[in-house]
């Protein structure tokens, strides 16, 4: 008979190399509203699941909508301030 083992030790063995470094952290910050706005136009979303949207539902998937955009917006604009100018 073969015995099945687990690779758990293998696995979390690496567990301390594999922590984010400082820059994805950053990285995670900076993108922050982005993920928050994207998780308010879910949530807009997935309300009229189970039901025909109401005025008041459109209302709020469009202001979720461009608040997403504008967080999008920002922070393109954010990574092109950083940028070096190529003329």
């Amino acid at each position: 008979m073969e015995h099945i083992v687990t690779v758990q030790d293998a696995v979390t063995a690496f567990a301390d190399f594999m922590e984010p470094t400082a820059a994805e952290l950053e990285a995670i910050e900076r993108e922050m509203p982005v993920i928050l706005a994207d998780i308010d136009l879910l949530d807009a979303h997935i309300v009229t699941l189970d039901r025909t949207p109401t005025e008041l539902d459109n209302r709020r998937i469009r202001r979720a909508r461009r608040r997403a955009l504008a967080a999008r917006v920002a922070l393109l604009n954010q990574s092109d301030a950083g940028a070096p100018v190529v003329a």
